[in-house]
């Protein structure tokens, strides 16, 4: 594993998938495996600070590329002045690479107040059939929420997103409770299904389903 020091609170890691493996992971499972990807990382973190002296403590920025030997990680630690919390993130310009963000991983603060960030509870849901997904949307009329639907290993599977901003908590645990009537909450990740799977929906998939599905 390389580790370059970008600035003062930006530090640069680049791990190829087979030294991921090496070190007891399966390059799969960082992906859709919170846990797994949580240990790694924070493996990859310690190894930093024994060797670079950087500081763990405050809300980080990780941005995460895949590339095709391995995975380029750059880390952001933010500074906490007065409860407010600043980042100086660099931009990548390599559009061809997928970058996932996850901010505040591991920190007392809150930044998604602090940056202004949309809170989201994301998850996937499985099925059975296809027939159990049109199901669904002939009983489902929500339909300004997020879901996309996919194909993968012979199932299908909706991936939903519930932004906090415009539903409540137990609005939220209604709408999941109507849709695990139909399916199940899936360990998948939404990475895993986008890298292997086939997208077969792409946005309200729901309403799409019972525009084309017409109630028989």
């Amino acid at each position: 594993m390389d580790i370059e020091r970008v600035n003062d609170t930006t530090i640069k890691f680049f791990i190829t998938y087979k030294d991921i493996e090496d070190r007891g992971f399966d390059r799969d499972e960082i992906w859709y495996n919170r846990e797994r990807g949580e240990e790694l990382f924070f493996e990859m973190m310690n190894e930093a600070s024994d060797r670079d002296e950087f500081e763990l403590d405050g809300p980080l920025w990780i941005q995460v590329h895949a590339l095709d030997k391995g995975l380029e990680i750059v880390v952001t630690r933010g500074q906490v002045t007065d409860g407010n919390v600043k980042l100086e993130i660099p931009v990548s310009q390599d559009k061809e690479t997928r970058d996932e963000n996850m901010v505040d991983l591991m920190t007392g603060h809150s930044s998604e107040e602090d940056l202004d960030i949309t809170d989201q509870l994301e998850l996937v849901i499985g099925f059975a059939d296809f027939e159990d997904v049109i199901s669904l949307s002939h009983n489902f009329f929500i339909d300004d929420l997020e879901n996309e639907l996919y194909h993968f290993e012979g199932r299908y599977y909706l991936h939903v997103l519930f932004n906090d901003e415009q539903y409540n908590e137990d609005e939220q645990d209604d709408m999941l409770s109507q849709m695990l009537e139909y399916g199940y909450e899936s360990d998948l990740s939404i990475y895993r299904m986008q890298e292997y799977g086939k997208e077969i929906m792409p946005e309200f998939a729901l309403k799409n389903l019972r525009k084309h599905f017409p109630k028989k």
